[in-house]
């Protein structure tokens, strides 16, 4: 199976703000700068999965009127971590013993009593397990930086704990409205 991750627009806030969880909105004209990239970009008639965080879900119901798609499904699986009480704080607000203690155990750790990158890779493989007994050939799937990095890890086949870490380790390069496919 072809998978199409596409990473959401960016949301509209300041730079430097820790935001996960939270349903934050995209500037009208960036959303409608990226969409009208995807749309040349992506398959038609393909199924279409979303995390349910506005900022996904915006560009998913768009890309599933234009494209058009076989099909939106949201999915709570696909959302970004949850980083509790740093939730749109400035990271450099974040005590420093505080995100010492996360680097120090990437997997386990709950950034600000939020959740952990083990508990994220745990939703995240559900989900894929789940899709790929579906059997499609091809499905386009509009999330987040942190779900597409779990998912690229979870190509490595590595039991959770280790595709947590992976993941959690992979530097952040993937630009907001980006796509790439990977296979499974």
């Amino acid at each position: 199976m072809r998978l199409i991750l596409v990473r959401h627009p960016a949301p509209h806030i300041d730079n430097g703000i820790c935001y996960g969880r939270s349903d934050v909105a995209v500037a009208p004209e960036e959303m409608a700068k990226i969409r009208i990239a995807l749309q040349t970009a992506l398959p038609a008639h393909v199924p279409l999965y979303a995390s349910p965080l506005r900022r996904c879900t915006e560009l998913a119901s768009s890309l599933a009127r234009e494209l058009p798609a076989s099909g939106l499904q949201l999915d709570a699986r696909l959302a970004e971590m949850d980083f509790g009480s740093w939730e749109m704080q400035p990271w450099h607000a974040i005590a420093r013993a505080e995100i010492d203690a996360w680097a120090a155990d990437m997997a386990h750790y709950r950034p600000g009593g939020g959740e952990n990158v083990l508990a994220m890779a745990t939703r995240v493989e559900a989900f894929l397990r789940d899709l790929l007994r579906e059997q499609h050939a091809t499905a386009v799937i509009v999330c987040h930086a942190g779900t597409i990095r779990l998912l690229c890890a979870l190509q490595a086949g590595l039991p959770l704990e280790e595709t947590a870490l992976l993941a959690a380790s992979s530097a952040h390069k993937i630009a907001y409205g980006a796509a790439l496919s990977i296979d499974f």
